[in-house]
């Protein structure tokens, strides 16, 4: 890490032993300063709006609030704040959600002890730092997305509102009432929504009707 003033840290994990060997690795560099450490999400809020804090390194998994909820509070109160997520976690739905909320970087736990100071370092000059795994599985999501994309786009005008309707529980003959649509050109709209969107049965569309985004309310 480059000479200069030393960069400001909270932990935020809620196992005692991982704080503990996170804070030997940063003590061991001093360009990072640890101000300190909590075992919880409220306890973290509470640190970041009484004392300075350049980066917050952040476990996903805690009690009472948890790290996603965290990020997204955190990010909206303190904008100079970079976050770096500190996890076991590697799975799609945690790294997109993470990085949908405003993680400035993502770390796997076993990874610390070689890359966390080369991360904080990264994200403190405004740049992201992501785990090697995390980048493989932020390419899968980003091809997954543009799959998804694709397969929207394949969708008539009608089809989307077959789809938005069918999500929100209206039977065949619901649909096709508020439509003014026969029941059987309805039944046709859905046996092609699952034939374009590969899905077949009407809960696997209306899952992806909300992760799409298509409803109101989930």
């Amino acid at each position: 890490m480059s000479a200069g003033v030393a960069k400001r840290v909270l932990l935020a994990d809620d196992h005692n032993l991982v704080r503990a060997g996170v804070r030997k690795i940063l003590e061991a560099h001093r360009e990072v300063e640890v101000v300190g450490e909590v075992g919880d999400g409220e306890s973290a809020l509470r640190f970041l709006e009484t004392t300075p804090t350049d980066v917050l390194v952040l476990d996903l998994t805690m009690p009472n609030t948890d790290g996603f909820e965290v990020l997204q509070r955190a990010k909206a109160s303190h904008a100079g704040l970079k976050i770096l997520v500190l996890t076991m976690h590697a799975s799609p739905e945690y790294v997109a959600r993470a990085v949908r909320e405003g993680a400035d970087g993502y770390l796997l736990k076993d990874s610390a002890v070689q890359d966390l100071v080369a991360a904080i370092e990264a994200v403190t000059q405004g740049r992201a730092y992501f785990s090697p795994p995390i980048q493989k599985e932020l390419g899968e999501i980003l091809r997954t997305e543009r799959t998804r994309r694709h397969l929207l786009d394949q969708l008539t005008e009608r089809e989307r509102e077959v789809l938005r309707l069918v999500a929100d529980g209206l039977s065949t003959k619901e649909i096709a009432a508020r439509l003014a649509i026969s029941t059987r050109t309805v039944e046709t709209h859905r046996a092609h929504l699952m034939r374009k969107l590969g899905l077949r049965s009407v809960a696997r569309l209306t899952q992806f009707a909300i992760r799409e985004g298509m409803l109101d309310t989930p």
